[in-house]
């Protein structure tokens, strides 16, 4: 597992494309930092709080804490490795600044699927136990035979306190950090319905779609010239058109590229009238203009349209999600985020949004 090269330019010029304000109805969750832990929630305050490796690491560990919201939302907590030649089963064992934990010293069992990759669920008890050291413990270690993954916990009161206050939990027996005697933490949000559309109208030929690419691509630059690069060859493929219904197309043009990010802008266009055709904007995935998102794809089939914006090449950190076509517009379907680049895998990145009709890709 080799770390790619990546630049805080690189994120910062990725966070100005994602801010865009979004629509009361998205209600996308918030997400922040605590020195080296990252927390956030997403639409029904279902939250998570994962521990950030140093940038350093190339073999990381690391805690993720999920905790649905309502007054039965129990919390999970999760250990993570990403490093080479794990055996298929194995004995970890774990210490709280340099004490065994659990205090009698039992090591867990894990597996890894692939050699690669494992995740460690903690028993409920020791979860508990956990977060009750991380008041005054700054380090949690994880020994593998010879291998030895240091866990930061600087900052994990702040993040499970900031859930708990998000969750409506302070000060109630059921909080994370501030318990309290009495109270309950009120009912989650309702999970959205989405009522998606897949692409009803009779496919365009390979020779329609060009031709209305090529000329969506012309009444954009005629707009506003320059605003949309030629693509050269080999990129053509990142271009596509689609019958929504039998009126409406949708026209994805491919107006910029970087070394792993390639920028699309959507329109809908009446039949071929491409001069007055109108963005189709995406609320809360980013992207200036707002019709734009970054590795962008649509499935007719579904009539949903994912992308994944990485803020650098391996792709660690940066926002990835979906939008489904209603029969007028594209409403948000699922939202991933993460804001800081520490190799924490796209698997992992924490949820800001769902809905029952979330696509699973």
């Amino acid at each position: 597992m080799r770390r790619g090269a990546g630049s805080n330019g690189a994120l910062a010029a990725l966070g100005l494309m994602l801010v865009l304000a979004t629509p009361a109805q998205a209600q996308i969750g918030p997400i922040k930092t605590f020195r080296d832990w990252i927390s956030g929630c997403d639409n029904t305050k279902s939250c998570t709080a994962l521990s950030l490796p140093n940038e350093t690491d190339d073999e990381i560990a690391f805690l993720r804490l999920d905790r649905p919201a309502g007054p039965e939302g129990a919390p999970t907590l999760a250990l993570k490795l990403r490093a080479q030649k794990l055996k298929p089963s194995f004995t970890i064992a774990l210490a709280l600044d340099g004490a065994p934990f659990p205090a009698a010293g039992r090591p867990l069992q894990a597996t890894s699927v692939d050699g690669e990759v494992a995740e460690i669920t903690i028993p409920p008890a020791e979860a508990e136990a956990l977060i009750a050291a991380a008041r005054k413990a700054t380090t949690l270690t994880a020994q593998i035979e010879a291998a030895s993954f240091k866990v930061s916990l600087a900052g994990s009161v702040a993040a499970m306190l900031w859930i708990d206050e998000r969750q409506g939990r302070l000060n109630t027996p059921g909080a994370l950090i501030r318990k309290g005697t009495t109270g309950t933490a009120p009912p989650a949000p309702t999970l959205p319905v989405i009522a998606g559309k897949p692409a009803s109208g009779k496919p365009l030929s390979k020779a329609e779609a060009a031709a209305l690419t090529k000329a969506m691509r012309a009444e954009v630059n005629r707009r506003e010239p320059d605003t949309c690069e030629d693509m050269p060859d080999g990129f053509t493929g990142s271009d596509g058109a689609w019958a929504l219904d039998d009126a409406v197309r949708l026209v994805a043009i491919a107006c910029s590229r970087g070394a792993y990010n390639v920028a699309s802008q959507f329109w809908l266009v009446g039949g071929r009238d491409v001069a007055r055709a109108r963005p189709a904007p995406f609320q809360g995935a980013g992207g200036n203009p707002a019709n734009e998102l970054i590795n962008a794809d649509f499935d007719p089939k579904t009539g949903h349209v994912s992308f994944y914006a990485r803020a650098r090449g391996i792709g660690d950190c940066g926002r990835s999600g979906a939008y489904g076509w209603d029969g007028k517009g594209f409403a948000v379907l699922r939202m991933s985020e993460m804001s800081e680049c520490r190799l924490i895998p796209g698997d992992d990145w924490i949820t800001l949004f769902r809905s029952k009709n979330s696509p699973a890709n």
